[in-house]
Parts: C-alpha cells; sequence; structure tokens
C-alpha cells in the first residue's frame, strides 16, 4: 500500500485520480481548498479508511504526518472563468507558491511527485501538433497569462528542484479532457455545450467555431497521469497527455446537439482575447514511454459524459 498526497484532489481531474488510486489498494490523503473543487466528487470515497481529506490552501505550506511515497499535484483553477478576473493573482500564486511548498514536502517526504501542467504552456501555437520541444507563443501580459505563465514557472521550478535538490519529479502537459465529475458551472467547452443542450438553451460559440481542439475522455487521462509516474527516476518529461483526434469547435457542438436532441441552436459570440486557434497533442513520447495512447473516441466519451450530466441537471 503506497501513501500517495493529491492536490486539487476534489476536483475534477484530482477526484477520477483520488478513486483510481483507492480502489487500486493504496492509501490517499486529498489536500483542496475547494475553490473549484467539490466534495460530491468524492462522495464514493470519503468514508473509505485508507481515505483521508484536508482542506487546505497550497499557496501556504503543508505539513503531513508520517511517510510520503508520491505526490500528484494537480491544485489550481484550469478553466478560464475560474482563473480570470478577481482570481488572476490567486492562481499565480497557486501556481508558484504551490509548486514551491509540494516541492519541499517531496524533498522532506523523500517522495516522488508529479506536476499536472498544461497545453497552455504553449499558448496560441505556431506549431502544429505541439511536440514537447515547442516553447511556446503566450502573451505575458493577457487575461490567460496567470494560468499559462503561472504553469511555465511551475514547470521551471519542478526541474530546478530536479537539478539542485535532487527531488525526484514527473511533469505532463495537459491537453483538453473532459468527463464525468466535471463541473456543470466551470465553463469549460464540452461541459457549456452539454448543459446548455441539456436546458433546451442555444449553444454558444465563442468565434466562428473554426478553431480546434483535442478532447480526451477523463479516464483515458487518468491511465496516463498513473502511467507517468510510474516510470523510472531517469525519465521525468516533460510529456503530452491528451487525444491527437483533433475537431473544430463548432463540429463539437453539432455533435452534442445531435446526441441530445432538442432545439438548441448555434449562435456566435466574440472570441476571448489571446484564445488559441489550433490545439493538438503530439503524444509520440508518450506512446514510446508510457505504452499510452487513448482508447476511448469523442463519440463514446460524449455519451457517458452527457448521462453524468443528465443527473447533475436533474439535482439543479
Amino acid at each position: 500500500m503506497a501513501s500517495i498526497l493529491v492536490t486539487g484532489g476534489s476536483g475534477f481531474l484530482g477526484s477520477n485520480l483520488c478513486i483510481r488510486l483507492i480502489n487500486e489498494g493504496n492509501k490517499v490523503i486529498c489536500v483542496d481548498n475547494n475553490y473549484t473543487g467539490r466534495m460530491k466528487n468524492l462522495s464514493s470515497i470519503i468514508d473509505h479508511p485508507n481515505f483521508s481529506f484536508i482542506n487546505h490552501d497550497v499557496i501556504n505550506p503543508i505539513e503531513i504526518d508520517g511517510y510520503l511515497d508520491e505526490i500528484y499535484h494537480l491544485a489550481c483553477p484550469a478553466s478560464p472563468p475560474a482563473y480570470q478576473g478577481k482570481a488572476a493573482i490567486m492562481t499565480t500564486k497557486t501556481c508558484v507558491y504551490g509548486a514551491i511548498n509540494l516541492l519541499e514536502l517531496a524533498k522532506e517526504k523523500n517522495a516522488k511527485i508529479l506536476l499536472s501542467s498544461t497545453s497552455e504552456v504553449y499558448g496560441d501555437p505556431l506549431v502544429h501538433p505541439q511536440v514537447e520541444s515547442y516553447r511556446g507563443n503566450v502573451n505575458p501580459n493577457g487575461i490567460r497569462a496567470c494560468y499559462d505563465e503561472g504553469k511555465r514557472c511551475a514547470e521551471s521550478l519542478f526541474f530546478d528542484y530536479s537539478r539542485e535538490e535532487n527531488v525526484r519529479i514527473k511533469v505532463i502537459r495537459i491537453f483538453n479532457t473532459y468527463g464525468p465529475r466535471m463541473d456543470p458551472k466551470d465553463g469549460r467547452v464540452v461541459s457549456n455545450f452539454i448543459c446548455q443542450a441539456l436546458r433546451g438553451e442555444d449553444i454558444t460559440i465563442y468565434g466562428q467555431g473554426t478553431q480546434t481542439r483535442s478532447f480526451c475522455y477523463v479516464d483515458d487521462l487518468i491511465d496516463a497521469i498513473i502511467k507517468m509516474m510510474k516510470t523510472s527516476d531517469d525519465f521525468v518529461g516533460p510529456v503530452n497527455t491528451g487525444n491527437p483526434s483533433e475537431f473544430t469547435i463548432k463540429e463539437l457542438a453539432e455533435k452534442i446537439i445531435a446526441k441530445v436532441g432538442g432545439t438548441s441552436k448555434i449562435i456566435y459570440c466574440d472570441l476571448p482575447k489571446d484564445d488559441p486557434t489550433q490545439r493538438k497533442p503530439d503524444i509520440s513520447l508518450a506512446n514510446e514511454k508510457l505504452l499510452w495512447k487513448p482508447k476511448i473516441d469523442l463519440d463514446h466519451g460524449l455519451d457517458k459524459t452527457i448521462e453524468y450530466f443528465k443527473s447533475e441537471i436533474i439535482n439543479e
């Protein structure tokens, strides 16, 4: 039984990871301040004897009793509505102070630590598909910079702690992911479209819908995260994790309308500033080092996600 700490563990990805780790027989300590996380995401394991929850903001140092084998550092708001506006400074602090505090904990406990970085480090990419060696096209002064540059700084800190303090690190770059336990109000495109369609509302597309994204179902992503943690210490990444199948936003909206049915129409709004026009991972490195590639296609994953959101909408 490994002792594992998961930050951001009540969020969308974190809760799915905590449940998988508990089901695999581990002891899991979940840390979250529930800014974007939801305790209901953990309802299936909250009373499990090997699970514990700590309400804590990773901007502040954290102390953990006993030993730790692994730390999955996922804590950070990840949807634009959650990290923009009045939450921008907090988001940068979460990325930077959070990374330092968890790296110091990993150093103290001699634990292996994984950073969930993001495809947003590539900005609005000029290279397509995006490979790990691409250094990105990020606006450091834009409304998305708190997240984009915050994650870039977190990556820098991880590699500096590896070089200077011999901390065992892993870095993955997560591309668009969707599935059960997403918050209906988090503002991400899949959840927005599904919830709008289920409520009979019009589907709002920003821009003309020609911008592309690659959507990875959450179970596939959790597989990649765990596989990355299990690689040998000499392989640290960064590694792209996502589904390389590319769709326009308009295609996604049309798929969801067809699956849900109803009378929803597509309406177009102004494109937000610095919104990437293309996003597709090159996952050759993940294929080679993790022996991983996604198994669940968009149609199958949307069916599962729509069923989840039906119950969320009913409970509203």
